[in-house]
């Protein structure tokens, strides 16, 4: 039997047998501390060997580097500066993210801080395996956006040096060529050209220590350690004292550790988290990430919108779920404006009934994220969406939106006068004890609100139990106790389940009863489930964005490995 030619190349080459992996960081490199200097009534920035005049305008400082390396806006605050800065677009995203500083007087006027932005870097593995036929099948892993859900690659083929990817995007019968590169047998090395990605990766043998695997060189058994103690609010505790069974939690947690990885699909957990009776008993990372890395939160974010407008009228601030959108946000109403649009409320936001032509999971819709985000004749996303034609009355039927959140953060900012990010910082990261974290902005540098921040696993689960406590957190109150009843509480149905004020409900089995539940869910695997009657919530982490494997922890996992723990 003869070979086709390419097969009997790849079978010249086994080397390709494996897994590769890539890696590539795009920057950002202005970070470090920042310093400001006051010089008489002229002010002027430092930071990474670069220098720019600072603005003064009242209590508010702002600066940009040239070439739009970054940007900072704060406020003097007695000794301290406090502010956000801004980094350039990110190369693997397209997003800019704000994140917080915080400058200390450091001497007779100067001010210091530490910038931290958000690592702009792009991991790509290649797992490829001999099948029966004598075809290299393959598959591609990408913990930062997943996009080898999106290419579906299915083999790899080599011949003469040159390398190409064959895959079925989009379901498609037939493979098509999704990408050509070469292999350097004698260096081991496969470039392989990602269009829109930074373009070549070079891909370079990985073992059985690579991160691609869940606990990389773990050979003993799991076995649980209670949480540390980190300064962060979070009181720790053991299972046993917080009654849930041990043994049963370390088979959960060695399961997510052999779980196998054998396409694009397998499951991908980057964090596990449990706190029972306000103390946090479980906390697990695998797939090398840490708990001090920030997390994107996707959609689960979007609960976060419904916390801040809570807080900010826990703060005083004269906005409630009757607020009116279009009176709020227009300087005037036009005479023809559609009488719903003039009738839309905050709570219409909140509870995905906008009545608004956008459906996420509908690209013909003009107010469907992507399509918002990806066209550039309107960079104004408020205006985007007030500009939006209706399709149902407000208050009806619930349609899953991220425009809703996104225009209820405007109207927040628009009532209170305050930007998003410090009102942010001021009524939940500095009480509620949180570390570093990163916004997304809209392209006119306004906090994006539908989701996509970033944080510390163990900070963005606050949220949860900040929930769970009726609005506080560690005796301060955050929000009011009727504001976390109205939030979570069931408002109507949204894709088959319970929906609040951007908080999903769920009903859990448990010991033979049925549970109401509600956490904040986003793409990829990101959960924060809390279950009252047990005192319980639970944080799931995870990299499976765009793929319904994602729904696996709050279905799955939650349900059927950690309830059951509980006694």
């Amino acid at each position: 039997m003869t070979l086709p030619t390419s097969l009997a190349a790849q079978d010249a080459k086994p080397e390709l047998v494996g897994l590769w992996a890539a890696k590539k960081r795009f920057g950002p490199d202005v970070r470090g501390t920042l310093t400001l200097v006051r010089d008489g009534a002229k002010w002027r920035a430092e930071i990474a060997g670069r220098e720019a005049v600072v603005e003064q305008a009242s209590d508010t400082l702002r600066f940009t580097l040239p070439g739009e390396r970054g940007s900072f806006r704060g406020r003097i605050e007695g000794t301290r500066i406090r502010g956000h800065w801004v980094q350039p677009r990110m190369a693997t995203s397209g997003m800019r993210f704000s994140t917080p500083v915080v400058l200390e007087a450091a001497g007779p006027s100067q001010w210091r801080g530490e910038v931290r932005p958000l690592d702009d870097s792009f991991t790509l593995y290649l797992k490829v395996d001999r099948e029966a036929d004598g075809r290299l099948g393959v598959f591609m892993r990408n913990p930062d956006r997943n996009v080898g859900r999106n290419v579906d690659l299915k083999h790899i083929e080599l011949k003469d040096g040159r390398v190409r990817l064959l895959g079925t995007p989009g379901g498609m019968a037939e493979e098509v060529e999704i990408a050509t590169g070469s292999f350097d047998a004698e260096n081991r090395l496969l470039s392989i050209v990602i269009p829109g990605r930074g373009n070549t990766y070079d891909f370079e043998p990985a073992d059985a220590l690579s991160d691609f695997y869940p606990r990389p060189g773990l050979t003993a058994p799991y076995a649980w350690r209670a949480p540390l103690a980190k300064g962060d609010g979070w009181p720790v505790s053991t299972l046993a004292a917080e009654k849930i069974d041990r043994a049963a939690i370390e088979r959960f947690v060695q399961m997510l550790i052999d779980e196998p990885i054998t396409s694009v699909h397998s499951q991908e957990i980057h964090a596990v988290l449990v706190a029972r009776h306000g103390r946090l008993v479980l906390e697990e990372y695998l797939h090398g990430t840490d708990g001090d890395a920030l997390h994107d939160t996707r959609s689960a974010a979007k609960s976060l919108t419904s916390v801040l407008v809570g807080a900010a009228m826990q703060d005083g601030a004269r906005i409630g779920p009757e607020t009116p959108v279009y009176a709020t946000l227009e300087k005037a109403l036009p005479a023809d404006l559609d009488p719903r649009k003039r009738a839309m409320t905050l709570s219409d936001l909140l509870s995905m009934a906008s009545g608004f032509h956008c459906d996420d999971r509908d690209p013909k819709a003009p107010g469907n994220e992507d399509v918002m985000q990806s066209q550039d004749a309107q960079p104004d996303w408020y205006r985007y969406a007030l500009d939006l034609p209706m399709v149902a009355q407000p208050g009806g039927e619930r349609v899953y939106c991220s425009t809703n959140p996104n225009l209820a953060g405007g109207v927040l900012a628009k009532v209170t006068g305050e930007p998003i990010e410090d009102s942010f910082d001021r009524l939940i990261a500095r009480p509620m004890q949180f570390g570093p974290y990163a916004l997304n902005l809209q392209p006119t540098g306004e906090v994006y609100m539908g989701g996509g921040a970033q944080f510390r696993p163990r900070d963005f689960m606050k949220l949860g139990q900040l929930m769970l406590n009726g609005g506080t957190w560690q005796g301060k109150r955050i929000l009011s106790a009727d504001w976390v009843q109205r939030a979570t509480a069931p408002r109507g149905q949204l894709r088959g389940l319970h929906y609040g004020y951007l908080w999903w409900g769920i009903d859990l089995p448990w010991q033979g009863q049925t549970l109401p539940a509600y956490y904040a869910a986003g793409n990829g695997g990101q959960v924060v489930i809390v279950v009252p009657k047990l005192d319980l919530v639970v944080a799931i982490f995870g990299g499976n964005y765009g793929d319904k494997v994602m729904y696996v922890p709050q279905e799955k996992y939650t349900p059927e490995h950690i309830l059951p723990a509980v006694r």
